[in-house]
């Protein structure tokens, strides 16, 4: 290719060279980092600075335009101006991966939607771990779940003290122990009717959350049930149910054994669709019941399934708030106006 001659070859090598020759301010763009002005030169530091050069130029700058200073002047608006830009390069440099990114910007100006990105990524990151956000949660609700465990086991103890079935039960119990003749003393240890009436209350109680166990919602709180340890134990929970879930079909698939009681009982509480608590919370005789009618029998279960919802519209056949509200909804029903005069 033959060389540009003329009067015109000057000016075409200088724009052939502009072009070529790389700008880093040429990507600056408003909003991001230092504006249009390159932080390294608000600074007055070179690229290859370290973070002592640019610790101790940002104290020299910010000494100098600080807005203190210039109160009062002409010149201290200017100054608050250039104050606040001498602090955001500072705070963008000071930083190893934000400078990291703003050199990157620098070098490559054109991805100026991969700028956007990290730039405001980084400035409305949170400032703290979300691992120690996670973990305070977790513990925060773990406690307010074991105190209102604790709440609702200790309103059913108090309620079971009322019921007149476990109430005499408790204190005969408390009788045969001798446990209610310690509370009446005599002499200097001599108390009032009302301190021997709390304690034997207590006592009561004592002997009913010891004697009767209260299953479904209002059991007893254990610790290992709380979210937390439910977390820290769910890899042993799933490798425990993977074991257990292998020896079901070894066992009763493969080898084809016939179910134990457990067996039955759980397949019956799948057909139900209760959970665990709910199932251990109804009485035994109705699990016996259950066990006589071989439920975990998918046909025999159906049939047990019709029979429950004939006897539940029986029932409610016969409730009379049910015949009110059927007779309402035939009358009246839902949208309609009504008057009632006085």
């Amino acid at each position: 290719m033959a060389a540009a001659r003329g009067p015109w070859a000057p000016s075409l090598w200088l724009c052939a060279a502009l072009l070529v020759v790389p700008r880093p301010a040429s990507g600056l763009t408003d909003g991001l980092y230092c504006g249009r002005r390159v932080c390294y030169e608000v600074l007055g530091v070179s690229r290859q600075a370290s973070k002592a050069e640019i610790a101790r130029a940002y104290r020299q700058l910010a000494r100098q335009y600080h807005p203190d200073r210039l109160r009062g002047r002409p010149a201290g608006q200017a100054a608050h101006e250039e104050f606040l830009l001498i602090a955001t390069a500072y705070e963008t440099l000071k930083d190893e991966e934000t400078r990291k990114d703003y050199d990157y910007m620098l070098d490559h100006p054109e991805e100026y939607y991969r700028h956007y990105y990290h730039y405001y990524s980084r400035r409305l990151a949170p400032k703290v771990d979300v691992r120690i956000v996670i973990l305070v949660t977790v513990c925060a609700i773990s406690v307010f779940q074991f105190f209102s465990w604790w709440s609702s086991y200790n309103e059913a103890i108090n309620y079971l003290a009322t019921v007149p079935k476990y109430r005499i039960q408790a204190t005969e119990i408390a009788r045969q122990q001798g446990l209610l003749n310690k509370t009446k003393e005599k002499g200097k240890n001599r108390r009032s009717k009302e301190e021997i009436r709390e304690e034997e209350e207590e006592i009561i109680k004592d002997i009913i959350k010891n004697k009767i166990d209260i299953k479904g919602g209002y059991q007893k709180p254990k610790i290992y049930d709380i979210l937390l340890f439910q977390i820290l134990l769910a890899p042993f929970y799933l490798c425990k149910y993977l074991v257990w879930y292998c020896w079901w079909i070894y066992c009763f698939t493969i080898k084809g054994q016939e179910y134990g009681v457990e067996e039955k009982l759980y397949i019956i509480r799948k057909y139900m669709k209760m959970s665990q608590s709910q199932f251990d919370s109804l009485e035994d005789h109705h699990k016996e019941t259950f066990l006589e009618r071989q439920l975990w029998i998918r046909e025999n279960y159906e049939v047990y399934k019709r029979e429950q919802e004939e006897e539940l519209k029986k029932k409610m056949a016969m409730d009379p708030r049910w015949k009110r509200y059927r007779r309402w909804m035939k009358n009246e029903g839902p949208g309609r106006l009504t008057f009632i005069d006085d």
